[in-house]
């Protein structure tokens, strides 16, 4: 599987919608579907194909019915590709703060000045 394959598959916001879902439990095909009513059946089917070729959903057949839970393991390219950035994150969450307190200062002395 390439990296690529995940980095499309949760590009699209149903995509990632279904995740979240599944996040919460294993679902049948319907039960995921019935999450989406602005969707078709085929709709669905086509955005869990596209999460199963990613390897970030499992299918499993019981009699008729398809379950799908969510595949950790196939987060490992995007869990991979954030660690890469997330040392970064208290230096820019820092300068946020920094710029938002800045921000809120000159906003006070408007005030003021009004």
């Amino acid at each position: 599987m390439m990296a690529t394959d995940v980095f499309a598959a949760i590009a699209d916001p149903t995509r990632r919608a279904v995740l979240d879902l599944l996040a919460q439990g294993p679902r049948n095909a319907g039960g995921i579907a019935a999450e989406f009513p602005r969707l078709t059946q085929p709709g669905v089917s086509r955005h869990l194909r596209v999460l199963r070729k990613a390897k970030l959903v499992e299918v499993a057949v019981r009699a008729q019915q398809r379950i799908y839970t969510i595949n950790p393991d196939g987060l490992a390219d995007l869990y991979e590709w954030v660690a890469k950035y997330q040392a970064m994150w208290p230096d820019t969450l820092d300068s946020l703060a920094r710029y938002l307190d800045a921000r809120a200062v000159g906003e006070k002395a408007k005030r003021k000045k009004r």
